[in-house]
């Protein structure tokens, strides 16, 4: 009998983005012409859900709007790109996620202006709640950790650590996917290797951390550690998402049955090329795209040192 296809689950922040690509940031009281502006889905979550359904992976999404045109929305483009939202909520009465985003051309940077959407209860939501409970992998952000761990469910659990997350244990993770940033915040100035130890050495599975330009660095659970380096040989017209398409591609890689050395090649050369666009998700390319490139990125020994 055939196996029925994973799904995997995400769940946290989604938003309806504005997003202007100016020459430089305006100074205080000044007016400057922006290159463009466009609208755009966006959160955490979200983005990783539309990119892990763009690599060809059944992905649903279970998140909370508003009951508003931007609520509306977000649930239209999230539908368009093949992600499930049949166990989206709606809070009658509240608002959607929206952010206001300033990408700096030169600088190569972004101001962020957001105004949340309603919180996350799973618990008022049963077919929610059974979603979680019958997916093989479920994808939290800093908005969704807490509320998933409320859930008894034998998903493997894959956490998006870009953003701190009060209370976090990354015992409970399969796949704990920090920035170097942050990984430096919660366990001190220490050399890259040691934090991505530290993180395995407090129970997570398989740690995979973000470094900018430096690339990627992971290690797994025998203590085997790699550094793929940034893929340079895209465009770069923003950044805006990055880190949230790389998560959702991590999670596509290994279900694609890549091996972990060749998940975050892959899902580096995901996030390189999202980034020729200047929202996180209309660039996103598709798993062929990614697999003829895959095999341009070198490994390279983590070193004590980094």
């Amino acid at each position: 009998m055939t196996r029925t296809p994973p799904v995997v689950v995400f769940t946290g922040v989604c938003t309806l983005d504005t997003i202007a690509q100016v020459e430089r940031y305006p100074d205080a009281d000044q007016r400057v012409a922006a290159k463009a502006i466009i609208t755009a889905g966006g959160g955490p979550a979200a983005t990783a859900a539309v990119t892990c359904a763009r690599l060809g992976i059944k992905t649903r999404f279970i998140g909370v709007v508003g009951d508003d045109g931007a609520g509306a929305q977000i649930r239209q483009d999230l539908e368009m790109e093949g992600v499930l939202v049949d166990s989206m909520l709606s809070a009658p009465g509240q608002a959607s996620g929206v952010s206001v985003i300033v990408c700096d051309s030169q600088a190569g940077t972004r101001s962020i202006c957001n105004r949340p959407g309603p919180q996350l209860d799973l618990a008022s939501h049963p077919l929610a709640l059974l979603h979680l409970r019958e997916a093989d992998w479920v994808h939290v952000d800093q908005s969704s950790w807490r509320a998933f761990k409320l859930v008894s469910s034998r998903a493997k659990l894959s956490v998006d650590a870009g953003n701190p997350i009060p209370g976090f244990d990354p015992a409970s993770a399969d796949l704990f996917a920090p920035t170097l940033l942050q990984l430096r915040a919660t366990y001190g100035d220490l050399p890259a290797k040691s934090l991505l130890k530290a993180a395995i050495d407090q129970g997570a599975r398989w740690v995979v951390a973000t470094a900018g330009e430096q690339g990627s660095m992971a290690i797994d659970a025998e203590g085997n550690t790699f550094r793929v380096p940034a893929f340079t040989q895209a465009p770069l017209i923003s950044t805006l998402g990055a880190g949230d398409v790389f998560h959702g591609a991590l999670l596509a890689a290994r279900l694609h049955g890549l091996s972990p050395v060749d998940s975050v090649r892959y899902a580096n050369v995901t996030a390189a090329l999202s980034c020729r666009g200047i929202d996180g998700r209309s660039a996103i390319p598709t798993h062929a795209e990614v697999m003829d490139l895959l095999s341009s990125l070198p490994v390279i020994a983590l070193e004590e040192t980094l």
